[in-house]
């Protein structure tokens, strides 16, 4: 066999070189938007091993993971004038590569553009309790607003998580005294309910007691057994209340028979 010119010979190494370097390998998360001369080939190539014959093509790669995006504190202020700085943490993945790579220059920067407007606007027309206590409510308002916005360029927006709300020094001495106060409101209401089941409590007691009056005699006798028990001088005699009762009234009537 006769021997290839050497001309030849680069021509073919040129050629094994070209398209070794146009083999382009994909992993399982990516997927490449080709633009041959221009115009943007359908469907998005990948994964696995796939070709890029430059300069007619150019490639974009797209991944296709979810990514976290943090949105900086904002200052906003609620619907009951109060100042905050609200920072967010928001979800987001690609389900279209070729809107995201045409229709838009950097889907996480317009993405996190969205947020920052949604939080402020969203935030700003509910009351400081509302944002405290029904923060679920919240996120996925603001997140089906991020979503409807970034849908048209391919961007998927799973969730939107409230992170951090910063409080002023002054709201927050408020809040501890209206907490404070709270506790100190049920405190109360908790023993005047002691009060008023003790004081019940007792007249069904005195009303049992008044059926028999001898019971009376008997809890006398049980009180001075035990006093009794314990080491003491002390002396009690038991005085009937309707003696008590007679002597006051003897004490009126002489008082009165004094005055005339």
């Amino acid at each position: 066999m006769s021997e290839l010119p050497i001309p030849i010979l680069v021509v073919i190494a040129i050629l094994v070189l070209y398209l070794l370097n146009s083999i382009k390998i994909l992993r399982d998360y990516e997927r490449a938007v080709i633009f041959r001369l221009g115009r943007a080939l359908t469907p998005p190539k990948g994964p696995g091993i796939i070709f890029v014959f430059r300069p007619i093509d150019q490639m974009i790669r797209i991944s296709l993971r979810q990514e976290v995006l943090e949105v900086p504190p904002q200052d906003v202020i609620t619907r009951d004038n109060v100042t905050l700085k609200v920072n967010a943490v928001v979800t987001l993945y690609v389900i279209d590569p070729n809107a995201a790579a045409i229709k838009v220059m950097n889907y996480v920067y317009q993405t996190s553009q969205f947020a920052q407007t949604t939080l402020r606007s969203v935030l700003g027309e509910v009351e400081l309790d509302e944002l405290l206590s029904h923060r679920d409510k919240l996120n996925l308002r603001i997140q089906s607003i991020i979503d409807q916005r970034t849908e048209p360029f391919g961007v998927k927006v799973i969730s939107v998580e409230v992170k951090q709300v910063d409080l002023p020094e002054q709201m927050l001495r408020a809040m501890a005294k209206q907490a404070e106060a709270e506790r100190e409101k049920r405190s109360k209401i908790i023993h005047a309910e002691g009060e008023f089941n003790a004081a019940q409590k007792l007249v069904d007691a005195a009303a049992l007691l008044a059926t028999e009056p001898i019971t009376i005699q008997l809890r006398y006798l049980q009180t001075l057994t035990e006093i009794g028990v314990e080491k003491n001088t002390t002396i009690v005699f038991p005085l009937p209340m309707e003696l008590t009762t007679l002597l006051n009234k003897l004490g009126a009537s002489a008082k009165a028979r004094e005055e005339k």
